[in-house]
């Protein structure tokens, strides 16, 4: 049998921490923390349940990730989010890799639960996840806010049945909220690496996300809650590059003093937690 370390990145996830930590108390050897300073009973509520804590000022999605790899006694681990869980079919097939791991990461697909519904169709399922893996051959890379697993070489991933379960919004509200925090830090991203905007992918690719959402991946048979998420995914795409070419313009037009107060204004509340 080998061991198998659980990874969580937290900031004021009291309603959550006790539901992930909970489902993965068969498969881990150990669960650790690493925590953004949060205000609420996160901390204590982890602690409680037997998770070892560290603390830190939050970096970004990504550099945080990469920290929390530091923090574990083992070489392989399981990343989750705190607002994520593992089901028992997904625990049953960690469990039999755990006898012996022979790749070097395994994908699974990750199930978002919307206003108490879980979600099977459109851009939302399967959601495939790379979030086991071994951390000799792997670092968290992608762009902030959409971190993902990048592998060194040529590794070969197994996927294994089952799912995580995110539960992500609990509101439309929620939902349309976070929609307004992850756009900024998109932008912010792309504009950081140089990324050009023009006025046809602020028209075009926002109907774009939804056809494809909603009737290409079949969006529709989740009924009323397939069509919000479809309208909110176009309403995120089309903020982000609203916001990028914001930000370009400023650039064009404004010193550079100027252009980073526009920028740490944008991402000013983008330090929570990515869902």
């Amino acid at each position: 049998m080998n061991f198998l370390s659980v990874l969580i990145i937290t900031l004021n996830e009291e309603k959550n921490i006790a539901r992930c930590i909970d489902s993965v108390k068969r498969v881990a050897d150990e669960v650790i923390i690493l925590d953004c300073y949060s205000n609420d009973n996160t901390v204590e509520i982890a602690r409680n349940m037997g998770a070892v804590i560290y603390q830190q000022k939050f970096k970004g999605y990504i550099e945080q990730k990469n920290c929390a790899l530091q923090l574990a006694s083992y070489d392989f681990i399981l990343s989750l989010d705190a607002d994520e869980a593992i089901d028992e079919t997904l625990e049953h097939a960690i469990l039999q890799e755990k006898e012996d791991f022979i790749y070097s990461a395994y994908s699974m697909n990750r199930c978002n639960n919307y206003c108490g519904r879980f979600i099977r169709h459109g851009l939302w399922y399967p959601d495939k996840k790379i979030r086991l893996f071994d951390r000799r051959s792997a670092r968290w890379g992608g762009m902030n806010p959409h971190d993902k697993i990048e592998l060194a070489g040529r590794c070969t991933v197994k996927h294994l049945s089952g799912d995580i379960q995110h539960f992500s919004y609990n509101s439309i509200e929620e939902h349309i909220q976070q929609n307004n925090k992850l756009s900024s830090i998109a932008a912010h991203s792309l504009y950081k690496i140089g990324k050009p905007v023009h006025w046809s992918k602020v028209l075009i690719n926002p109907g774009w996300a939804f056809i494809k959402g909603y009737f290409l991946r079949l969006g529709f048979l989740d009924g009323f809650y397939g069509f919000v998420i479809a309208i909110n995914t176009s309403h995120q795409t089309f903020l982000k590059y609203i916001k990028l070419y914001q930000l370009q313009r400023s650039a064009n037009k404004k010193p550079m003093s100027a252009v980073t107060s526009t920028i740490k204004r944008i991402s000013k509340s983008t330090h929570q937690k990515i869902s």
